[in-house]
């Protein structure tokens, strides 16, 4: 039967652009001066090419969509072995219908996928320093671990928390760090704990660690070097350099009581970064 029926819808196609065509031909040669005698093979199959378009474009539009049902299927019976199978306490939920898992899976995409990308702890030492290109810092309290001269006398310890914010900031910025030592064994404690933790590997050189005697030669050194940013752990030396650096950041649990407006206060140098 179903043979039949395309046989049949062939050969009423196949009718209808014959009639088409010469329904065309007929027509076309009252305003041309020309027949089918005339036309070569060239024009009688662009003409039937043209009623080919036409005929196939009629049927498509008035052909009605419609939609395929899916079938269901069939379940197989269920035995009453001892055999239990894993499947059987999933809840069958009719078509269209979600559970509310798959919803709220969904709904995790959905806010994940719209969810602002997490900036990179150089991003966020880039904006806290405000683009700054030269950066000085102390280093007693904020790079080690040690709060006094007297202590490097002995040893020096890198904080491993301030470690990975240093190597960002060496990066994109001119970085110099100073301290206040009181001998030359200080010195050489400082710059090997400093190249134990692989700062000169990062871009520092050993030629921007400074050192000096006095607290006013760290102040001398800030002034002359010019530095968009200061670290200091000293209030006296932030004072001091209030009037004359851009910005500074004083790094101590207590918060200085009238601090100019270019003064920042942190607990901790690696807080002021956002890591704890």
């Amino acid at each position: 039967m179903a043979a039949e029926a395309e046989s049949s819808s062939k050969e009423e196609l196949f009718q209808l652009i014959k009639r088409f065509g010469a329904y065309l031909t007929f027509k076309m040669s009252k305003f041309l001066p020309i027949s089918l005698l005339n036309l070569d093979s060239r024009s009688i199959g662009a003409v039937a090419g043209l009623a080919l378009a036409v005929v196939f474009t009629w049927r498509l539009l008035r052909a009605p969509a419609v939609p395929q049902r899916r079938q269901p299927k069939r379940q197989a019976p269920t035995t009453s072995s001892s055999v239990v199978n894993p499947q059987s306490n999933a809840t069958v939920l009719p078509t269209g219908v979600s559970s509310s898992s798959e919803d709220l899976r969904a709904q995790n995409v959905v806010d994940e996928f719209f969810q602002p990308a997490k900036p990179t702890l150089g991003q966020v030492v880039r904006q806290k320093l405000s683009e700054g290109r030269k950066v000085t810092c102390c280093l007693l309290g904020v790079v080690l671990e040690e709060s006094s001269p007297e202590e490097l006398q002995k040893q020096a310890t890198v904080k491993s928390s301030v470690l990975e914010v240093l190597l960002e900031i060496t990066k994109f910025c001119d970085l110099y760090l100073m301290e206040r030592v009181l001998d030359d064994e200080s010195e050489k404690n400082v710059l090997a704990a400093l190249e134990n933790a692989g700062v000169f590997t990062s871009g520092l050189v050993k030629d921007k660690v400074l050192f000096c005697s006095t607290e006013n030669g760290r102040t001398s050194f800030v002034r002359q070097l010019e530095p968009d940013w200061h670290i200091e752990t000293n209030p006296e030396v932030v004072s001091q350099l209030s009037r004359f650096i851009k910005y500074q950041l004083h790094v101590s649990p207590v918060r200085l009581e009238r601090a100019s407006a270019n003064v920042f206060s942190t607990p901790t140098f690696e807080q002021f970064f956002g890591l704890n």
